[in-house]
């Protein structure tokens, strides 16, 4: 039996609902903690305590996002968290597999189940009416168990992605910002020989947030430091502002339905919105959201399109080192900059007046030597992620229609 003798079931005969253990905490009555806190489209916040600890099913309840499904209207939570009364919360009975489930329901039409014209709004009752294809449980544990190793493998690379992020920050604050080359040359305290074969955070020996350096990288480092507007800075480095050294150019307007598909990453003011066919600038590169979100930085891998609601950084003077603006200008607060309009927008003149510490050229050189092959790592894994979400995305629907079979698995005896 497969495929077409599959019968559509309402969810609630397929699901236990949890929705009255909920309970939601305001803004302000929230202690940070390690434990996620849930709203209608993903974790929101942190916080200090936990109500559930187990694998369940979180279901948007409200929110625009259940009529454009801008993100996933179903996900999985796992381990220890926090939910409040905007995700209803439930997990397989003994006729469903709960990540099973969450497959199916991302390709479950349920705008004829939601009510509210202003606000729209998914109903416990008209969840649990909601009707699902519901294979035999083996076929579902099976189907679940080739989809959810390909999002392993992307939830996999996106926690590799942020240790290298993590790590290339880590670097550019020792450097740039607590200037800790600087100071060991202050101190005498080269660091050994052997160190130049770790350009990542060490901890023997050095105290936290230090990184060791090979005697020819520590030597482009001076020994001392001069006192400027902007405080110490090491010696021989120079205090400009962002306009001597950058250009905010403006990007250009791109309708969805102008887009083509291709290779062709389009940036949008909170990063990547879409793909084209063809490139407005070489990368890679750095986006700044002008409209809309204002001030937020983000990385461009590749060859890349932003739209009219950013600016794309160009380099004006002799500091050429995109990763270094790409970390300088997130820690600007650019969104503090921002005009005062009914649309927040990011004023590029006032960008330009904001000061910045430029390091000597060959300490700028070593840094893009230590940071390319990080960045490089990162462009991989998410290519790779791509990829297999795309594989997801094929053979999720020929899954469920029976047009492939995947064997159940065997049970354990």
């Amino acid at each position: 039996m497969a495929g077409e003798d599959w019968p559509l079931v309402p969810l609630g005969e397929l699901t236990e609902n949890l929705d009255g253990r909920r309970v939601p905490v305001k803004e302000n009555d929230r202690k940070p903690g390690p434990y996620p806190y849930y709203g209608a489209s993903g974790i929101v916040d942190r916080v200090d305590g936990y109500l559930f600890d187990g694998e369940y099913l979180l279901i948007g309840e409200d929110g625009e996002n259940l009529r454009t499904r801008q993100t996933p209207i179903a996900f999985m939570a796992t381990g220890k968290f926090w939910v409040n009364n905007h995700a209803h919360i439930v997990r397989g009975n003994h006729r469903a597999d709960t990540r099973y489930l969450s497959y199916v329901l991302s390709q479950t039409d349920i705008s004829g189940y939601l009510t509210g014209s202003t606000m729209p709004k998914l109903t416990q009752g008209n969840l649990n009416r909601l009707p699902v294809i519901a294979p035999p449980l083996a076929e579902q544990k099976a189907i679940a168990a080739v989809l959810g190793a390909l999002d392993d493998k992307i939830e996999l690379n996106r926690r590799m992605n942020a240790t290298l992020e993590a790590m290339a920050r880590a670097l550019f604050q020792s450097w740039f910002i607590d200037f800790d080359p600087v100071r060991a040359n202050l101190d005498r305290n080269q660091p050994s020989p052997a160190a130049s074969r770790h350009p990542l955070p060490l901890g023997e020996g050095r105290g936290e947030g230090r990184f060791a350096l090979d005697p020819a990288t520590a030597a482009l480092f001076p020994d001392s430091f001069d006192e400027t507007a902007l405080g110490h800075i090491p010696h021989g480095w120079e205090v400009k502002t962002l306009g001597e050294v950058i250009e905010l150019a403006y990007g250009k307007p791109l309708k969805a339905e102008d887009r083509k598909n291709g290779s062709v990453c389009v940036y949008g003011a909170n990063g990547p919105v879409g793909w084209h066919d063809e490139k407005l600038v070489s990368g890679p590169g750095i986006v700044v959201g002008r409209k809309g979100n204002p001030g937020v930085v983000t990385w461009a891998h590749g060859d890349f399109y932003p739209i009219d609601t950013t600016f794309y950084v160009e380099p004006i003077g002799a500091c050429r080192s995109l990763y270094f603006f790409y970390y300088a200008l997130s820690l600007h607060n650019l969104a503090n900059l921002s005009a005062d309009s009914a649309v927040p927008g990011l004023n590029r003149n006032h960008v330009y007046m904001s000061k910045q510490v430029i390091p000597a050229q060959p300490v700028l050189a070593a840094f893009d030597s230590q940071i390319a092959p990080v960045f490089a790592a990162i462009h991989a894994n998410e290519e790779q992620s791509r990829s297999l979400g795309t594989v997801r995305d094929t053979l999720l629907p020929k899954l469920l229609s029976g047009e492939l079979t995947v064997p159940p698995i065997p049970r354990a005896e």
